[in-house]
């Protein structure tokens, strides 16, 4: 029997958790550590994943498969495709990183109302919801897919809720001082009971399409039910085929989260702490649009391609308008947050392009705007904590006290606009060039994204770290060590992967030839191409 990699990848942050929440209430400090040292365990079983998968190989591979529930047809299967093994990667990446940046975010805190949070509580949770992502990006059952992408709702909403960020916003300040804690307990739950909802609705109606597809095919099996399809043993009615293809959609494009349903994002973000804000968008966010390419385009080809021309419409609004409302933000967080919806929505323009240049980029996009936003997002929360505020007009100058602070947020925020040289450039580019190769005009004005990120992203900086020495500011100390040995591996990433995006690549493209595949897609041939081609062949003949 092969050894069950995939599971104990999964299993290792689980027992984590566990162990972490088991912890005595008196030896806080511990609990860290063992949550630190569980992180880096998985990232040591990410990497092994890592080295083991063979890009030209089987398409899924690491397999495994048991019997589970068989009256239902429900197995345990898990395998990784290209696509897979990279989102397990960057997961297995980001946590220690998350760990780090919140080692003291969940410390004691006593308040008017007496208030304390359980440290070990809070490691706990964010070891939980790695586990229950990284077995959602191995997961080839559907419904083993449907049980942890709901489950990590669970988590999540303490995580929002429960450890909100200690720093005021703009509706907090403006209340005043004296109702500013029983504000910032408000808006908390408000922002986790809002992201739970949403995601609950879009849940409950994959449910429905998850047990209509069992009716259609019989089981849940991912593989099985694509090679049924590929080999035309698997007859869809084309009505049946859409309506599945929505239900499965509609909870993605929640979760990942695409216009007009991405309202809980800036909320969830802004009342999060900075740590716990990168787990959303970075790691938890993309199991979204990681599953519209596994799930959307590989079970339902022909009706990914009928609603691709909504899709792409409202891939469109999400980055122009993320991008625009970016630009008119006053709280730091909530302005990387909208940042991040035009970010969703370039990854799902890829998806759907139907190009292998568009879903490489899509794909190399997923794990580079984890980075980037992690690195400007944990850098903002640093900032954010020194100052105990998240409004950009309480911000000026800092460069001249907190010159490495500075400079690290301005490479994660030039990262941010896709800067050539760092990692988001080169996904951006293959993003629009194969959007472009087929729809000419909707590459054209999602380029319009790229000069509002410009705006909002080098405004931001200007306002914050530049111009006079505001006095609130002026003894605001530099990053500390501990701090640094967060962002600078983020930001050591986001060179490397923009100067050699090889690494990335080649794993990754031979999965989405099989996306392609699926679809029954091929890439457009280069029209000037051939136009030369003729004009040749004419001269010639004269």
């Amino acid at each position: 029997m092969n050894f069950p990699l995939l599971t104990v990848t999964a299993a290792v942050p689980a027992v984590g958790a566990i162990l972490t929440a088991a912890v005595p209430a008196a030896r806080r400090t511990a609990a860290k550590w063992l949550a630190l040292f569980f992180s880096l365990a998985t990232l040591a079983l990410a990497v092994l994943v890592a080295v083991r998968f063979e890009p030209g190989g089987d398409r899924y591979q690491l397999t495994e498969s048991h019997s589970w529930i068989p009256d239902f047809g429900v197995r345990y299967e898990l395998g990784v495709d290209g696509i897979g093994v990279a989102l397990i990667a960057l997961t297995a990446v980001l946590m220690p990183f998350i760990i780090l940046a919140g080692w003291h975010d969940a410390d004691p805190l006593e308040t008017k109302s007496q208030r304390w949070r359980p440290t070990q509580g809070f490691f706990a949770l964010i070891l939980l919801v790695e586990a229950m992502v990284v077995i959602s990006f191995e997961a080839t059952d559907v419904f083993l897919f449907y049980i942890f992408f709901e489950a990590m709702l669970i988590p999540m909403y303490f995580l929002i809720g429960g450890f909100g960020d200690r720093a005021t916003s703009s509706r907090s300040a403006a209340a005043g001082a004296g109702g500013s804690e029983e504000n910032a307990a408000a808006q908390r739950s408000y922002a986790a009971v809002k992201f739970l909802l949403y995601n609950l609705a879009g849940g409950l109606i994959m449910l429905a399409a998850v047990i209509g597809l069992y009716v259609v095919a019989g089981n849940f099996s991912l593989q099985e039910i694509t090679a049924a399809r590929a080999a035309g043993t698997l007859d869809m009615a084309t009505n049946t085929e859409r309506l599945l293809f929505l239900g499965f959609f509609f909870a993605f494009a929640v979760k990942a989260p695409l216009w007009p349903l991405h309202t809980w994002l800036p909320n969830a973000m802004g009342e999060a702490t900075a740590p716990v804000a990168v787990l959303i968008t970075a790691v938890v966010d993309k199991v979204g649009t990681f599953a519209m390419l596994r799930f959307c385009l590989g079970l339902f080809p022909e009706a990914s391609k009928w609603a691709t021309p909504v899709i792409l419409v409202l891939a469109l609004i999400s980055i122009v308008y993320g991008a625009l409302v970016a630009v008119g933000q006053r709280d730091i967080k909530r302005l990387i947050a909208y940042a991040s919806i035009s970010h969703f929505g370039f990854i799902v323009l890829g998806i759907f392009a139907m190009t292998s240049q568009g879903q490489s980029g899509a794909t190399l996009y997923m794990v580079n705007h984890g980075i980037s936003t992690a690195a400007l997002m944990l850098v903002a929360g640093f900032l954010i904590s020194r100052r105990g505020s998240r409004l950009i007009a309480d911000y000026g100058g800092v460069q001249k006290v907190a010159p490495v602070l500075a400079g690290t947020f301005l490479i994660g925020g030039l990262a941010t606009l896709s800067l050539p040289g760092l990692a988001p450039f080169v996904s951006e580019f293959l993003v629009l060039v194969g959007t472009f190769a087929r729809y000419p005009v909707v590459g054209i004005i999602a380029t319009f994204g790229i000069v509002l990120a410009a705006l909002y992203t080098l405004v931001l900086y200007q306002r914050t770290m530049t111009g006079p020495l505001k006095e609130e500011v002026r003894t605001m100390p530099d990053l500390r060590l501990r701090e640094v040995l967060v962002v600078a591996p983020l930001i050591a990433l986001l060179i490397g992967l923009g100067v050699y995006p090889k690494v990335l690549t080649d794993i990754v493209n031979p999965a989405v030839e099989h996306t392609m595949s699926d679809v029954k897609q091929t890439d457009p041939k280069p029209e000037v191409a051939v136009e030369a081609k003729h004009t040749n062949e004419g001269e010639a003949a004269k």
